[in-house]
């Protein structure tokens, strides 16, 4: 039992100090690192398969409280976010987030790491192969378009455990808005989809069987404390960096890592 807790806290721990750089990098939010190795560690600790992938997301999502704002609040001293972006993406977003944890608590395991891992491909393939020069539309959508949009981030990301900055930064760039605006103002779509939707996970995994002790809902509040204060910590760090270290070369090489986590993911649910 100690060895199983000291796997645990160890494993937590890596997650939380690199998941917090990496999301104030590039203003993915952290939960593409958290997601897989709490599903790994969860699962070497014998929690219920049924359970596994739900706690390991709804956790996450808890974390993304503290790392997107940490990270926003970084990038808005350095005047990278358009705030007037932010505020009228930011409803539509949460909607679709709150949507997108009632639909993770019908979802089964296998459902949730087949949303997990084709979503992770995708924001592989745009950290990857996307050029941040690459412009599609002149300005970015408005009116139901970008209600629905909007929606469909929120939607995609509350059920990956991600903070939407991935699909935030696409868009954005795709409409013609500079890379560094894009991952600043980005980085503030999480704290629209965290709150809302690690709530929305506490609701719908209130009262099931084979969650571990110290559980509110599909959210362990042991991970939260811990990697909320780990990633808080890396989370600026991060940020400040964004502006600084050659984006394209690492996000092609941590695109690499995070499309074997995601095939891993996939083989996992179709097997």
């Amino acid at each position: 039992m100690i060895n199983e807790l000291a796997l645990f806290l160890i494993a937590l721990a890596g997650a939380g100090l690199f998941a917090g750089f990496i999301g104030g990098l590039f203003g993915i939010g952290g939960g593409v690192v958290i997601v897989p190795v709490l599903y790994l560690v969860l699962g070497a600790l014998g929690v219920d398969e049924s359970v596994r992938m739900h706690l390991a997301v709804g956790t996450s999502l808890s974390t993304i409280i503290s790392t997107s704002w940490r990270s926003l609040s970084t990038h808005t001293k350095a005047g990278a976010v358009d705030y007037e972006v932010l505020k009228a993406w930011a409803p539509w977003i949460t909607c679709g987030a709150l949507l997108g944890a009632a639909l993770a608590g019908f979802a089964n395991t296998e459902a949730l790491l087949i949303v997990f891992g084709a979503g992770l491909l995708l924001v592989a393939a745009q950290m990857g192969l996307a050029n941040p020069n690459w412009r599609m539309f002149s300005e970015l959508p408005r009116g139901g378009v970008r209600a629905l949009i909007a929606g469909a981030i929120g939607v995609l990301s509350a059920m990956m455990g991600i903070g939407g900055g991935a699909f935030g930064v696409t868009v954005m760039t795709l409409c013609g808005r500079p890379i560094h605006q894009a991952v600043a103002t980005a980085s503030g779509f999480g704290a629209a989809i965290a709150a809302p939707a690690a709530l929305g996970y506490v609701v719908a995994g209130w009262g099931r069987e084979g969650l571990p002790p110290w559980s509110l809902g599909f959210v362990s509040v042991p991970g939260f404390i811990l990697l909320a204060l780990l990633t808080a910590i890396t989370a600026p760090i991060g940020a400040h960096l964004a502006h600084r270290l050659p984006q394209q070369t690492l996000k092609r090489a941590f695109a690499i890592l995070l499309a074997v986590v995601a095939i891993n993911m996939l083989r996992e649910a179709l097997v």
